[in-house]
């Protein structure tokens, strides 16, 4: 058996897929099938059972180029129960980051993270940029 070398390791390490879903969520559900008809390999994350910390969501949030606004879930159940619509408006980047991470169903999904690539919902085309497909 070859041993790896570092920087194989190290690429391996940064070329695993993450898939943070949730799975009663049929967009989630789709983008999971289409993930696995291309062959993907990934990491399954259930996004409720392990909602993304600050962290991860101001890395991701960075690597997608998008606003933090456009990572809430505004169509769910949640966003409406509080109201948020109006809220979010006035609300920094910092107060967006600190609400995201305080409930995974606060969040859009589907996120699919490979390396500096960030994406959130499903689009199978931009799947495929992101799988370099």
């Amino acid at each position: 058996m070859k041993k790896r070398t570092h920087l194989q390791h190290v690429k391996e390490r940064i070329d695993v897929i993450q898939f943070i879903q949730y799975p009663k969520c049929g967009t989630c559900r789709n983008a999971k099938k289409y993930l696995q008809e291309k062959g993907a390999q990934f990491v399954d994350r259930n996004i409720v059972e392990q909602p993304p910390t600050k962290e991860e969501l101001r890395e991701w949030i960075a690597k997608s180029r998008l606003d933090p606004r456009k990572w809430l879930n505004t169509s769910g159940r949640k966003y409406k129960e509080l109201n948020l619509k109006d809220m979010v408006k006035t609300m920094t980047d910092v107060e967006i980051y600190e609400l995201l991470s305080s409930d995974g169903m606060l969040v859009k999904r589907p996120i699919l993270v490979c390396g500096d690539q960030v994406t959130v919902g499903f689009k199978p085309e931009v799947f495929d940029q992101v799988l370099g497909k």
